[in-house]
């Protein structure tokens, strides 16, 4: 257990505001925060002025009164659009709208009241700070208009890094940063970091894979309301990585029922041809390698109780079939029949396993395939018990398979890939609590699993080839490299699993 204490904010003298932070791993706040200062015409503080915020689409409404210095702070507010009212006895009521409140930050907005001449209220303008005065963190928010309309092929929000400040193009001999067929890239370089130190997280929850520091999965773009990426000078809550620390906020349920869905289409008869797939082979023209993809789900939402208890909810399946067009160097036709001469049951054994050319003299060309499975369901739901006090629970889980071609494992010949089901789970319980209208405390918990069963093609056991290496079930053979030609073989059976559990809670106290 740690215990962190920061300032936040600017503090003028006579008011303290501390942030108190408790964790068992490291965590990050999923919520937001609003603060500034109301003032007088003369820029004179108005004490114990009522600052009123609200988000009527997320049944959000805080009251909060100015201290001694005029200044107010409303923190753990759920990311969305908030109107702020500021009012004060013999002064005109103010109000600002169309404040936009981004996961993990805070935003300033300030007021100076006129004294009222009658019954009134006056609307400022709210706009975008360009710089953010409450943090020495550097931030890129991601926003949800780009997350739901910028069109991305295969639909991982982890592409959309690639448009914030400091992030750049992983090298194409990346391990992360390259993608994997139908799952994407499971991280990006930012400011000069590597891309095995980000840390992601789902609505404060932690979302990395420990066994080689990337993303478990990628929630069904759907489903994300927005991420924001710190990626210089975080404060101390976060932790973990040294990287850039990546939070997405969970898309909720509105008091309005609304729904889509879709199927995405790319195949082979969209495409040019792969530049290694031959255009004419010995039996005449040969056809453009195998192609085809579909993505396809729905997702949608609304009040189960208006005011008070929502739901949104997303199904997204992946199905494709892909074939790679592949050339390895194989014995000749006089070397096959050498080693069919020989006295070596070992050789005689595993000469099977090695094709005879089809191309050339010493070479052997074939398509292997490689289909990918996926699909994906998720679950959000926000309980509103009272203005004080409010639950949002989040759920998804994620069911993938994919073949893997002979080259993924460094082998040549066809059968000697291997099969990779997956199962990946998330889920995140976030609690925000009004105690007092100077106290408020939000706590998390959550859990981040992932099963990979590893399989090859072949299950051989080593004995049946006359091979002495002190395995005696059907497991797979050793990999056995020939000097200057190719790699058969396979992999044996492996599987891992790993579990991160999280607890988190953050008190404000102003």
């Amino acid at each position: 257990m740690r215990v962190q204490t920061r300032f936040h904010g600017v503090i003028p003298a006579g008011a303290v505001c501390i942030f108190f932070s408790i964790a068992s791993l490291a965590f990050g706040q999923s919520t937001s925060a609003l603060q500034g200062t109301v003032t007088d015409a003369t820029g004179a503080p108005i004490p114990n002025a009522v600052v009123t915020v609200s988000d009527p689409t997320h049944g959000v409404d805080r009251t909060q009164a100015t201290d001694s210095a005029g200044i107010y702070y409303v923190p753990a507010l759920p990311v969305g659009t908030y109107s702020i009212t500021a009012k004060a006895s013999g002064m005109a009521s103010t109000q600002a709208k169309g404040i936009v409140l981004d996961v993990g930050v805070t935003v300033k907005q300030d007021f100076k009241l006129a004294v009222a001449s009658s019954s009134q209220v006056v609307e400022v303008e709210a706009t975008a700070s360009l710089v953010d005065t409450s943090t020495a963190s550097v931030t890129s928010t991601v926003n949800e208009r780009a997350v739901q309309e910028i069109p991305l092929n295969g639909r991982h929000f982890v592409d959309l890094a690639q448009l914030t400040t400091g992030t750049v193009q992983g090298p194409a001999n990346g391990n992360l940063s390259v993608p994997l067929r139908g799952q994407g890239t499971f991280s990006f370089n930012s400011a000069g970091g590597r891309e095995d130190t980000v840390n992601f997280m789902v609505n404060g929850i932690n979302m990395n894979d420990p066994n080689n520091q990337q993303v478990t999965f990628q929630p069904t773009i759907n489903t994300v309301d927005e991420f924001i990426i710190n990626n210089q000078t975080f404060s101390a809550e976060y932790g973990r990585n040294s990287g850039s620390i990546v939070n997405v906020a969970t898309r909720p349920g509105v008091d309005t029922w609304h729904g889509e869905a879709y199927d995405f289409l790319r195949n082979a008869d969209l495409d040019a041809r792969n530049y290694t797939d031959p255009t004419f082979t010995s039996g005449g023209p040969s056809p453009k390698a195998e192609f085809i993809r579909n993505q396809f789900g729905g997702d949608g939402g609304g009040a189960i109780k208006k005011d008070k208890t929502f739901v949104y909810l997303s199904y997204e399946a992946l199905r494709q079939r892909q074939a790679y067009s592949l050339n390895a160097t194989t014995l000749t036709t006089s070397q096959i029949a050498q080693a069919q001469a020989t006295s070596d049951a070992a050789i005689k054994a595993l000469l099977p396993l090695i094709p005879a050319p089809n191309s050339g003299t010493n070479q052997y060309s074939y398509t292997a395939s490689a289909p990918v499975n996926i699909q994906q369901g998720t679950v959000n739901g926000s309980q509103i018990f009272s203005t004080a006090n409010r639950l949002n629970i989040y759920y998804a889980i994620q069911q993938d398979f994919r073949h893997e071609p002979p080259t993924t494992d460094g082998n040549s010949f066809p059968n000697e890939g291997d099969q990779r089901g997956g199962r990946r789970q998330l889920l995140s319980l976030n609690e925000s609590l009004v105690i007092s209208p100077s106290l408020v405390n939000e706590a998390r918990v959550g859990a981040n699993r992932i099963n990979i069963v590893f399989n090859p093609d072949v299950l051989a056991n080593p004995q049946t080839y006359n091979i002495n290496d002190g395995v005696t079930s059907p497991i797979g053979l050793p990999q056995m490299t020939i000097s200057g030609g190719w790699t058969f073989g396979s992999s044996a059976i492996s599987a891992r699993g790993d579990l991160t559990e999280v607890a988190g809670d953050t008190l404000s106290w102003v």
